[in-house]
């Protein structure tokens, strides 16, 4: 009598599939890789002069509360840097509807002003044949949503767009960073709201209810996305956890490419109205943002 080996196939086939989606699909999955350019929200159309490209001028640097040093071009918007761009060699993959929201800085007519070193400053060929101005290497941006001088809507989006440093690095406050010597991702005890999941800086982490974790999916995009701002993944195996599982962690990739940390395949977030680590200003607002546990579990009451 023949043996039946097909089953185990079949079976083995499943436990793959099941293992390979444990956070389920939604046009994209957890821990795919990220197209070569991303749209860091969705396509539209600016009607200020700040969208419009137009030669950098006079560079100078301006003292963010939050943020530190950044650099400004001679009508004093921020300047930005992307992620997914190379600095050695100077690279862009900013093109077509992600240019449109992320207006290149051209490279002509710039002048390097107090706080900038011009030998920092250089140009890149872009894919349409353009310069581009470069800034320690990084290819430089303005944003679109930026409509008044020294605004940095544009910081964080999608976790690769950081308005740039006078070195040409991200711009990041010293004084939400280091602070302490956080882990990547940990619980904190909050008075009024117990045990809830923070940053490495030491950022409140949350929630929306509008996303869905089966399949995984994130429902903040466009304008959201400027309040909101998707949490960086934390490395399971090599990253630093305190009272987190780190089975419970995946990464999700948004629909413009970017990465996210997800907990329980939940897409996090970060609140730009907390103004300092351990704010929670978040909590509540629109009756669809919230706080997490470490199980990922939303905290809609007070303890």
């Amino acid at each position: 009598m023949r043996k039946n080996t097909l089953l185990p196939a079949v079976f083995a086939t499943a436990a793959a599939v099941v293992t390979l989606s444990a956070c389920g699909t939604a046009g994209t999955s957890a821990d795919t890789a990220a197209p070569a350019a991303a749209v860091a929200s969705a396509p539209y159309q600016s009607t200020t002069d700040a969208a419009r490209p137009s030669e950098a001028g006079r560079l100078s640097v301006w003292q963010s509360a939050e943020l530190g040093p950044v650099v400004t071009d001679g009508a004093g918007f921020t300047l930005y840097r992307f992620d997914k761009d190379s600095a050695s060699p100077p690279k862009s993959v900013c093109d077509g509807d992600c240019a449109a929201v992320w207006p290149p800085i051209p490279a002509g007519d710039v002048e390097a002003g107090q706080g900038i070193d011009s030998g920092l400053l250089g140009s890149v060929t872009r894919a349409d044949g353009t310069k581009q101005l470069t800034l320690g290497g990084w290819p430089l941006y303005r944003y679109a949503r930026d409509t008044a001088p020294r605004q940095t809507n544009g910081q964080g989006v999608g976790g690769t767009w950081f308005a740039a440093a006078p070195d040409g690095k991200k711009a990041t406050a010293a004084s939400t960073e280091a602070a302490e010597d956080l882990p990547d991702l940990s619980t904190v005890k909050d008075a009024a709201l117990g045990s809830i999941v923070r940053d490495g800086k030491g950022r409140t982490l949350y929630r929306f209810t509008k996303d869905t974790a089966w399949p995984m999916k994130s429902n903040c995009v466009g304008e959201c996305l400027e309040t909101w701002r998707p949490a960086t993944p934390v490395d399971a195996k090599n990253g630093s956890l305190d009272g987190i599982d780190p089975k419970l962690l995946s990464t999700y990739t948004r629909p413009d490419g970017g990465r996210q940390l997800a907990l329980d395949c939940w897409p996090l977030y970060w609140f730009t109205g907390d103004k300092q680590p351990g704010d929670t200003n978040g909590q509540g607002v629109k009756g669809t943002w919230f706080t997490v546990r470490a199980d990922g579990a939303l905290v809609k009451a007070e303890r």
